[in-house]
């Protein structure tokens, strides 16, 4: 039983509809698939709806969170996305995601990049707007060799010319409403920061302790002693080794199934859930 629990569509910063990322699971061999946007939902009704016969779908989302003035991402699995609280809570993301890329565009526009709004809604289609769209029409613009290299301090990474900050929930608050939602909690690849902050392992204890469900040990960027590290740390804190492909497509090479996850830990975080329910065709 292959399991990959962390993949994006176009409806948030990956290249492909939620429909072709289902083909592309089926395809790749898997038998669950988890789709993760970025503060939405929106993908999950064109991807249960397109579902390939012999593949289960997990309804899921990666929150934005912030920490110390560090970006943290929590992935939540099936809950109930009418959650009064959760879902105003991801509608207040969304809408300040839109409020800071306009604002980095006009930075970028000031900084004779070329780039307009245009050109980045263009980029992002009927998704949510974010920094990955930002960085392609850089690269697309001629200013970047590939938009990776917009992650800098010279234009849109962290304290960058560029760079502005944006509403974020903190980690304890996003496992709390999302298991009021009925769902459970995965802290996503701690040991992979874009800023180059890795979450402590006191941190990981202390959302532990708040709820926390599961820790993303199976991810592309965590090299063998990372995961070593963090199977440890699971087995010591009671926490479900989880992960996934992170896939993106283009982006990211279509690297779905590449990372997947065991069938018993993918079952114990079904047990935890009391909101959704995975989707089988």
């Amino acid at each position: 039983m292959r399991i990959d629990l962390h993949t994006h569509s176009s409806v948030s910063d990956g290249t492909d509809p939620p429909a072709a990322v289902m083909r592309q699971a089926r395809a790749a061999g898997l038998d669950v698939i988890a789709l993760t946007d970025h503060d939405t939902v929106g993908g999950h009704a064109e991807a249960m709806r397109e579902l390939p016969p012999g593949l289960t779908f997990v309804p899921g989302m990666e929150l934005s969170c912030r920490l110390d003035g560090h970006s943290v991402h929590m992935l939540a699995y099936l809950f109930d996305p009418a959650s009064p609280e959760l879902a105003a809570q991801v509608q207040r993301i969304r809408d300040d995601r839109v409020r800071r890329a306009e604002a980095m565009v006009a930075r970028l526009a000031d900084l004779g990049t070329g780039v307009t709004w245009e050109s980045v809604t263009a980029i992002a289609g009927d998704g949510v707007v974010g920094r990955p769209h930002i960085a392609r029409a850089l690269a697309a613009a001629g200013v970047v060799d590939a938009p990776a290299s917009a992650f800098s301090q010279e234009w849109i990474g962290m304290g960058g010319r560029a760079y502005v900050g944006r509403y974020a929930l903190a980690p304890a608050r996003a496992i709390e409403l999302i298991r009021a939602a009925g769902g459970v909690a995965v802290l996503a690849h701690p040991r992979a920061g874009r800023d180059g902050w890795l979450v402590p392992d006191d941190v990981l204890a202390m959302l532990a302790g708040h709820g926390l469900a599961g820790i993303e040990i199976w991810h592309p960027d965590h090299d063998f002693p990372e995961r070593a590290q963090l199977l440890d740390l699971a087995d010591e804190l009671g926490l479900v080794a989880s992960g996934g492909s992170d896939d993106h497509g283009t982006l990211t090479g279509h690297r779905i199934g590449c990372e997947t996850v065991a069938p018993e830990a993918y079952e114990q975080l079904v047990e935890r859930s009391t909101g959704a329910v995975p989707v089988s065709a």
